[in-house]
C-alpha cells in the first residue's frame, strides 16, 4: 500500500480563492483587509518568508505593509511602532516575523500586538481562547494541519488517537489543543521521549513537528495512519525535507503530507484566512 498524498499546494489554492472572494466583498464595503508585516534584522530565511507573505496578500486583494528594520532596532522603538499599527484602522492584522534579535523580548513584542489583530495566533489571549473553545485566532501552522485533515474527511476525530511529536508553543501545544477540540485522544511527545515508537505505532494520526530529519521512520507508523510532516530541514545534498522519512513511511501510511508542498503553503494561507476574519470582525 502506498499512501495518498495530501497536496498542500492544491488545498492552499482552493482556500486562497475563497479568501480572495471574501476580501473582494469586504473591499466593496470599504473594509479592504490589511496586514502589516514587520521584519527586524537580515535573516535570509525570514526575508524569504516575509516576501512570500506580502505576495500572498497582494494576490488575495489585501492591502499589505512591509516594514523592515535594522537588527539594532531597539525594543522600545519596535513596541512604539506596534502601538501605532494597533491604532491604524487600515490594518487588521499585525505579524512580527520571528526570530527577533537577541536583545528584543519575543514574548513582550507578541503581547504588545492587539488581540484583535493577532493573526499569527501567538498572543496569550488567542491561546486562552483556543484552550476554552472560545472564538479566537488559531496559530497558522497547526490551523493549516487541521484543514488538511478536514480535506480528507477527518472533521470529527472522535475515537482517533493522535500523537504530536514536538512541544513548542508555535506548533506542538496549539496543535494538541486543536486535535483535542476535534475530539481526538492526544499524546504529546518530543524527539527524546523514551520509546517514542511505542506511542506512534498506536496513533491514527501522527504530527511530526520537531525540526529533525527522519525523526519518524516507517517502523514507527501504524499501517494506514495519517502522517502530517511540519518539519523543514535540509538533507546531505541541501535538498528541502521534513521530519518524516517520506519515501519509506509512504509505503506504510494511508495519507501523508510531502515536504515541500505540504504544510508550508498552508501556513501562509491560514494567515490570510485569519487576516480576512479580523477584517470581517472589525468591519461588521
Amino acid at each position: 500500500m502506498t499512501a495518498q498524498v495530501i497536496d498542500g499546494n492544491a488545498l492552499s489554492r482552493q482556500l486562497r480563492a475563497e479568501v480572495a472572494q471574501r476580501a473582494a466583498a469586504l473591499t466593496a464595503r470599504g473594509h479592504q483587509p490589511g496586514l502589516a508585516v514587520i521584519l527586524v534584522g537580515d535573516d535570509p530565511a525570514s526575508a524569504v518568508y516575509v516576501r512570500n507573505k506580502v505576495k500572498a496578500c497582494a494576490d488575495a486583494g489585501f492591502h499589505s505593509v512591509l516594514e523592515q528594520y535594522a537588527a539594532d532596532l531597539s525594543e522600545a522603538a519596535l513596541l512604539e511602532r506596534i502601538d501605532a499599527l494597533n491604532r491604524d484602522p487600515a490594518i487588521h492584522g499585525i505579524l512580527v516575523q520571528l526570530p527577533l534579535p537577541a536583545h528584543i523580548d519575543d514574548h513582550r513584542v507578541i503581547e504588545a500586538i492587539s488581540a484583535s489583530k493577532d493573526v499569527d495566533g501567538f498572543h496569550v489571549s488567542s491561546a486562552g481562547a483556543l484552550l476554552v473553545g472560545e472564538p479566537g485566532f488559531k496559530a497558522c501552522t497547526p490551523y493549516g494541519c487541521m484543514k488538511m485533515l478536514e480535506s480528507i474527511g477527518l472533521h470529527d476525530l472522535r475515537g482517533k488517537h493522535a500523537v504530536v511529536i514536538g512541544r513548542s508553543n508555535i506548533v506542538g501545544k496549539p496543535m494538541a489543543l486543536m486535535l483535542l477540540q476535534a475530539n481526538a485522544t492526544v499524546t504529546v511527545c518530543h524527539s527524546g521521549t523514551a520509546d517514542l515508537s511505542h506511542h506512534t505505532r498506536q496513533a491514527d494520526i501522527v504530527v511530526a513537528a520537531v525540526g529533525k530529519r527522519k525523526v519518524l521512520t516507517a517502523d514507527m507508523v501504524k499501517p494506514g495512519a495519517v502522517v502530517i510532516d511540519v518539519g523543514m530541514n535540509r538533507d546531505e545534498a541541501g535538498k528541502l525535507c521534513g521530519d518524516v522519512d517520506f519515501e519509506n513511511v509512504k509505503e506504510v501510511a494511508g495519507w501523508i503530507t510531502p515536504v515541500p508542498g505540504g504544510v508550508g503553503p498552508m501556513t501562509i494561507t491560514m494567515l490570510l484566512v485569519n487576516t480576512c476574519e479580523a477584517a470581517e470582525r472589525l468591519g461588521a
